[in-house]
């Protein structure tokens, strides 16, 4: 319901400008041939010629209409030039349209905040604009005046009968007007100006209505086209809403007005000034009430937003009649075309404007043949947005299968044959800018590892296999790491195999560029990014006791790169909690090794120094091997073990207790699937 703001000032000035026939203009201007005759714009379909969705004023003059078919057109102005919409992915794809007005929308921000409502109308606050050229040039002094000024509608003229350019010269120049009014002759000049640029840079024309407000404005901008402009003054507000039909006003042409003409018998605006606001209150609750009251009388506090951009993205189809989808199958057929066209204008908008979406939301039109309950509407269903094509069409089907089954009630399905989707759809919404400093969100998206060239900061090498993906794929990178462990003794090999898969995801994308380091935080994004676990791909092979450990790496499609370690020797510092921070996103592979291998002693029951040396791997500079490390079980701080998890101080004390090791937990149950025990052979 609406809800009532306060109200505006009546020094504001507000333009609404609106395109005359946009997308018959968009093709003229393709195909200049076009211009001057009469056209139309079609959809894609065939039937019967194709649903026209813009007629040229041309075509309008012979009686052509847009509820017309391509066919029955022709029928009416046999010279009509149809032209067809581009198609993409079996369906309309309007994005030449969608681009050509944001050419416009460029050009109008450049006198004032400016609000984008759809393709083609833009909402302007001059109020600013106006102020200044009211002090800087009076409209009174003006020796000249534009033609196109002189050709704008001011509403109490056209009532009096005194429609001419003299009239409306002596209007805008009057030395008596009041404040409001000289803001508005100032808005004239402004807007006009405007709609010049706008046919000199896009050959486009447009419309506009020139008010105290946006809902006055939008009434006008649509009473005179085209390539006209209309001033409504604060004299003539009630002369234009009294005998306005109550469904023409903003977000009174479904239930509300409805309700309107139903319970109070109100048909036009001027039927709703006989009910006082108590009454409106009473009806229709205190905020609606008032709204209404206020909009009767022309008040409206709504304010421009200063948007450039759409506030949301969306993709919908129509499947009218016969071609209705009955089938989960043939629903999610359609879902792929348009998750993928969302998809890709997500990405876009991600790319050019560094704007993230965070809710996707499904909306669907069906019908029930054999169900009595058959108007119930089919509910929208919204969950947190995944980039990547992929991603959204999973989403997408399941809000599709939740909201079938609170359709269809105790029926389910596919037991359910008496359904069919007659529309649907699909739109991200919730659309805020990516703060500042924030520019490795893109590779969360992308799920792409840039890997950096190597680096001589440190002795220690490293290598990372490239894995380019997608965006609508999860990334991995697969390695083989292998430690061989020597038995002191001379004892026969005991071969363990370790899964330590999922170490590096996104360990570049979590990289601080500037200074070279890792964060260690886990990071779980609410666009979607998948955590850090991958596959099972790679094994560990572990031999116990420890003297000497090698880290092999494949060599193939592989690059090396450097990273400066911070070296820890604080005595305490817990290897479970080293692990946790490895298995991070951030973490780096050598990082992941070295955990594991503590994690293993402690295991083991070891007391003596675990000490690792790391082979010269292919493609690292000199063949350098690392520095030795070491570290000692008996310095686990107890305190670090208590902060964790009761279930995993359990499992830890398990492992520190050689006699009683814990049994293989099956994967993914717990932490024990990163490093279960060894077994003795």
């Amino acid at each position: 319901m609406p809800v009532a703001r306060p109200e505006s000032s009546d020094s504001r000035i507000i333009a609404h400008v609106d395109m005359d026939c946009f997308y018959v203009q968009v093709e003229q201007r393709k195909q200049p041939h076009l211009r001057g005759l009469p056209t139309a714009v079609v959809q894609y379909n065939s039937w019967k010629g194709g649903g026209l969705i813009a007629v040229s004023y041309e075509a309008r003059k012979d009686g052509v209409k847009r509820s017309m078919r391509g066919d029955e057109a022709k029928k009416v102005c046999p010279q009509i030039q149809l032209v067809q919409v581009p198609v993409a992915r079996g369906k309309a794809d309007l994005s030449i349209y969608r681009n050509a007005g944001s050419e416009v929308v460029s050009i109008l921000a450049r006198k004032g905040r400016c609000e984008r409502a759809s393709i083609d109308e833009v909402y302007l606050d001059l109020t600013d604009a106006a102020e200044t050229m009211l002090k800087e040039t009076p409209v009174e002094s003006l020796e000249s005046i534009d033609e196109e000024v002189l050709k704008s509608h001011v509403l109490e003229l056209s009532s009096n009968g005194n429609d001419d350019k003299e009239s409306v010269r002596e209007w805008l120049q009057r030395r008596d007007a009041d404040h409001r009014d000289k803001l508005l002759a100032c808005g004239a000049f402004i807007v006009a100006e405007l709609r010049l640029q706008v046919l000199r840079e896009t050959e486009f024309t447009c419309s506009a209505g020139i008010a105290h407000n946006k809902m006055l404005a939008k009434l006008a901008s649509g009473m005179n086209k085209p390539a006209q402009q209309t001033i409504v003054s604060f004299a003539s507000v009630k002369g234009l809403l009294e005998p306005l039909p109550i469904k023409k006003m903003k977000q009174l042409g479904g239930k509300l007005g409805s309700s309107l003409q139903i319970d109070l018998g109100v048909n036009t605006v001027g039927d709703l000034l006989q009910f006082s606001e108590e009454k409106l209150q009473d009806f229709y609750g205190v905020n609606t009430g008032t709204w209404l009251w206020n909009i009767a009388r022309g008040n409206s506090g709504e304010e421009v937003e200063g948007r450039l951009l759409p506030k949301s993205h969306g993709s919908g189809k129509t499947f009218p009649g016969p071609r209705a989808l009955k089938t989960l199958a043939a629903v999610e057929k359609w879902l792929k075309e348009l998750c993928e066209e969302l998809s890709e204008r997500l990405q876009s908008d991600l790319e050019k404007n560094k704007r993230v979406a965070h809710t996707l939301t499904l909306h669907a039109n069906a019908y029930k043949s054999t169900d009595t309950d058959s108007h119930k509407k089919f509910p929208s269903k919204s969950c947190p947005l995944r980039y990547g094509a992929g991603k959204i069409q999973e989403d997408a089907v399941n809000l599709f299968q939740a909201g079938l089954r609170e359709y269809l009630g105790a029926y389910t399905g596919s037991q359910c044959c008496g359904w069919g989707i007659t529309g649907l759809s699909v739109s991200a919404s919730k659309i805020v800018a990516i703060p500042s400093g924030t520019s490795s969100i893109t590779r969360y998206f992308h799920c792409r590892d840039q890997v950096h060239s190597s680096s001589e900061l440190s002795d220690e090498k490293f290598v990372l296999e490239d894995d380019p993906l997608s965006p609508s794929r999860s990334e991995s990178h697969p390695a083989s790491h292998q430690t061989e462990q020597q038995n002191e003794s001379g004892g026969e090999e005991a071969p363990v195999t370790h899964d330590i898969s999922s170490f590096d995801r996104y360990e570049n994308a979590c990289k601080d560029e500037a200074s070279g380091d890792f964060t260690g935080e886990i990071s779980h994004l609410s666009s979607g990014a998948e955590s850090c676990s991958t596959p099972k791909q790679n094994e560990l092979q572990l031999r116990s006791p420890v003297k000497e450990s090698k880290m092999k790496y494949p060599s193939d499609g592989i690059r090396s790169y450097g990273q400066k370690r911070k070296a820890t020797k604080e005595k305490g510092t817990s290897s479970i909690l080293r692990f946790l921070q490895s298995n991070s996103c951030s973490s780096s592979k050598q990082d992941n090794a070295n955990a594991l291998q503590e994690t293993k002693l402690l295991s083991s029951g070891v007391q003596e120094p675990l000490v690792m040396e790391s082979e010269s791997f292919p493609g690292s500079q000199n063949g350098r091997s690392t520095n030795t490390w070491s570290y000692k079980a008996n310095e686990i701080d107890q305190s670090v073990v208590e902060e964790l998890p009761p279930e995993l101080q359990e499992e830890v004390r398990t492992w520190l207790r050689p006699q009683k090791r814990a049994n293989t937990v099956k994967r993914g149950s717990s932490i024990a699937h990163y490093f279960p025990p060894s077994k003795n052979e």
